[in-house]
């Protein structure tokens, strides 16, 4: 098959998993697609070896042959931020400005040093030292959390508005911001010629802050483009140029594509859509890129559990995956709860806002799209024939599935935690005003 014959086959799985997954009441819809693709792919694993292999065969090489960064990165990723930025509101998002800018660079960067000191020293223990390079490598690509896996779940279940936005927030901007250190550290790790600190931070500048202002001169132009449209569809499909041609010229210009769809969504949906979207237009544009995020969402997260097919999972790299997980959880413990040692001597904020930021900081196909675009043949491990892409990917899938499957699943209690805290304290900050 084609690349896009097996696209049109994804595309139909995904929304027929999709369908099913919505009658499992008890999981969140994108947890329940994963478990299900997870299924699936065992099932054809153990079909695979018990009659042969051809349709295992036939699949695997139908997966491979669909080059899943690109497609990610360079396709989906665009559609789901703007999507997501598109609903945030500037006036809340202001009130968590600072919370959201530290969250998103400081803590990612800490986050980074902590899972890469801490593999460093693991490594050894393990069979397998690493070089400081290629474990810093890991932190960068596993750190920020995922946009996409963040907001399909939280907005099914009601968080409460100031750790909603925080959450949110931080995820739209740090994966941009994830992919700026990934690629300073990959140049770092890969590069012959050594790298400065002036490289780094020139890289730093034009990729992030070229991303942003490259997104807020996308979102100007946009905004006095929809003056020259007569009709509502004309308004709303005028919103796909921000996603397609801006998200390519953003990989032209190199700069953040991702930083440029937040900071264009985030002009278009608090600037554009109120003055020349009436009220019902609003509703069938949010109607429009909610189907959009509906798709790439369910395609997304079922592409996740198939890739369980394609990774290798060598007896040398068993105890690396273990590991992986409470590395990468008391690193982000760390990068959280630092900063809000600082954040709660100026404002209160829910008891559960820690916890919820901590547990709710899932990882998705970002990272294996990170994972998934290091070179081949850096050998690690002569003797196991281990590469340090293999060891990498295997690390990062374990990690996504368990905050995917386990903490995706078990949001849903800490959530009506911090509901049950913050609906009392309304209710007393109304009748004092009364």
């Amino acid at each position: 098959m084609s690349s896009y014959q097996i696209l049109c086959v994804l595309c139909a799985l995904a929304l027929v998993t999709s369908v099913i997954s919505s009658r499992v009441h008890k999981l969140q819809e994108t947890v329940a697609i994963t478990a299900i693709a997870l299924g699936m792919s065992l099932l054809l694993l153990l079909g695979g070896k018990a009659l042969g292999g051809d349709v295992y065969v036939y699949f695997v090489s139908g997966l491979e042959k669909l080059d899943f960064q690109a497609l990610l990165l360079n396709g989906m990723l665009g559609f789901l931020l703007f999507a997501g930025a598109l609903q945030i509101r500037l006036k809340i998002l202001r009130h968590q400005k600072w919370e959201i800018l530290i969250l998103a660079f400081i803590s990612t960067l800490l986050s980074t040093f902590i899972i890469g000191g801490l593999l460093f020293w693991f490594a050894p223990m393990l069979g397998l030292p690493l070089q400081f390079s290629h474990c810093l490598l890991f932190g960068a690509l596993i750190s920020p959390t995922d946009p996409i896996a963040v907001l399909a779940i939280l907005k099914k279940m009601g968080a409460p508005e100031d750790i909603a936005i925080q959450v949110e927030g931080e995820s739209l901007f740090n994966d941009g911001i994830g992919l700026v250190i990934f690629v300073a550290i990959s140049q770092l790790a890969f590069s012959t010629e050594p790298l400065t600190f002036i490289h780094i931070s020139e890289l730093f500048i034009r990729e992030a802050v070229g991303g942003v202002i490259y997104g807020g001169v996308l979102g100007f132009l946009l905004h006095h483009f929809f003056r020259y449209c007569e009709e509502e569809t004309q308004l709303m499909l005028v919103t796909l140029l921000i996603p397609t041609a801006g998200y390519v010229m953003a990989d032209v210009l190199g700069v953040s594509g991702p930083l440029a769809m937040v900071s264009a969504g985030i002009i278009i949906g608090n600037f554009s859509v109120p003055k020349f979207f009436a009220r019902n237009e609003r509703v069938k544009l949010f109607t429009f890129w909610s189907l959009i995020e509906s798709f790439f969402n369910a395609l997304l997260f079922l592409l996740l559990g198939l890739l369980l097919l394609l990774v290798t999972f060598k007896a040398p790299l068993w105890w690396f995956m273990f590991v992986a997980i409470p590395i990468v959880l008391l690193a982000r413990a760390m990068s959280v709860l630092l900063p809000y040692l600082g954040f709660r001597l100026f404002k209160s904020y829910n008891p559960y806002a820690e916890t919820i930021l901590i547990w709710g900081g899932l990882r998705g196909g970002l990272a294996l799209a990170m994972a998934m675009s290091l070179p081949e043949g850096i050998v690690i491990d002569a003797i196991g024939g281990v590469e340090l892409r293999e060891l990498l990917l295997v690390m990062t899938y374990a990690v996504v599935v368990f905050s995917i499957l386990v903490q995706g699943s078990t949001m849903t209690g800490l959530i009506r935690r911090s509901n049950a805290v913050t609906e009392p304290s309304r209710a007393v900050g109304s009748s004092e005003n009364a």
